[in-house]
């Protein structure tokens, strides 16, 4: 089965209303529909842009106002995936639930459904100066073209999560992510990799690029997608089926071949996935 999959290094700035990020919204998700893409991914953090907009004299929104545009956010993304046919991995958005404040991303079915993974690993900053609260449970996806997961950011580099992702059937790996330096983001990206060879998946992953000058630590971003593959023979030989320009406002694509993956599973150069050792570590069963 081969599927076209799409990234969009999203670019963030100041904005003055909800709908100045619902036409960016809409004109990153056109650009995927005209590369006739199948599932397009947006990056983590990316509706930080809603604490950009004006508020009342010397008042500034703070991340515990973004699950106010939750309902906005469902229902512009509900609406595009159906217009469109396509799955919508969006990015992740902050919500709110019983107190607590959640980094969630959110797979837009094109029938209606929505697929909800809370981030499970939490990093220093998101915690200490954010609040926000480690997920609980591993969720896979089942869609028309297989089963994929979504993990955001630091999740990609823990690779006990990913392998469990792969033993629920996972063959694709969205990776949400948001850095704002080269060190955080040559982390996400190198273990990125590292999953996809590990596990004999792809994994496809963006960031943010731009600015928010009013927004605390959101005010520098380093980002750049990448679909990424094995290193093995059928693909290419760094793992990159493409890749986007760093810190440019674009959207880059490629095709899938699921068939690819296990026929380098079954007689690849390497066959790490069935290779594994659980004699030696058979906590990982």
């Amino acid at each position: 089965m081969k599927l076209r999959v799409a990234a969009v290094q999203y670019r963030l700035e100041t904005i003055t209303s909800f709908n100045d990020f619902a036409a960016k919204v809409e004109h990153y998700i056109k650009t995927a529909q005209e590369f006739n893409a199948d599932f397009v991914l947006f990056p983590e953090f990316f509706t930080t842009e809603l604490m950009s907009l004006p508020t009342s004299p010397g008042s500034k929104p703070t991340i515990g106002d973004l699950p106010g545009f939750t309902a906005e956010y469902l229902g512009l993304f509900s609406r595009l995936a159906g217009e469109t046919g396509m799955h919508i991995i969006g990015g992740t958005h902050v919500t709110k639930q019983a107190n607590k404040l959640y980094n969630t991303a959110h797979l837009f079915y094109p029938d209606g459904r929505v697929g909800k993974q809370a981030k499970l690993h939490i990093t220093p900053t998101e915690a200490t100066e954010w609040g926000i609260a480690a997920g609980e449970g591993l969720v896979v996806f089942p869609t028309a073209f297989g089963t994929v997961a979504v993990l955001t950011c630091y999740d990609i580099e823990f690779p006990e999560i990913v392998r469990m992702a792969k033993s629920r059937g996972a063959d694709i790996i969205f990776c949400p992510s948001c850095t704002d330096d080269r060190h955080g983001f040559y982390r996400v990206r190198y273990t990125a990799h590292a999953r996809a060879i590990e596990n004999q998946i792809y994994v496809v992953v963006t960031g943010t690029v731009g600015a928010l000058p009013t927004v605390d630590f959101m005010r520098a971003n380093f980002g750049q997608a990448a679909i990424i593959t094995p290193n093995d023979i059928p693909f290419p030989p760094r793992g990159i089926l493409a890749e986007g320009e760093i810190n440019q406002d674009m959207v880059i694509a490629a095709d899938l071949d699921l068939d690819l993956l296990y026929q380098v599973r079954d007689s690849g150069s390497v066959t790490t996935w069935r290779d594994r050792r659980l004699d030696l570590y058979p906590e990982m069963k």
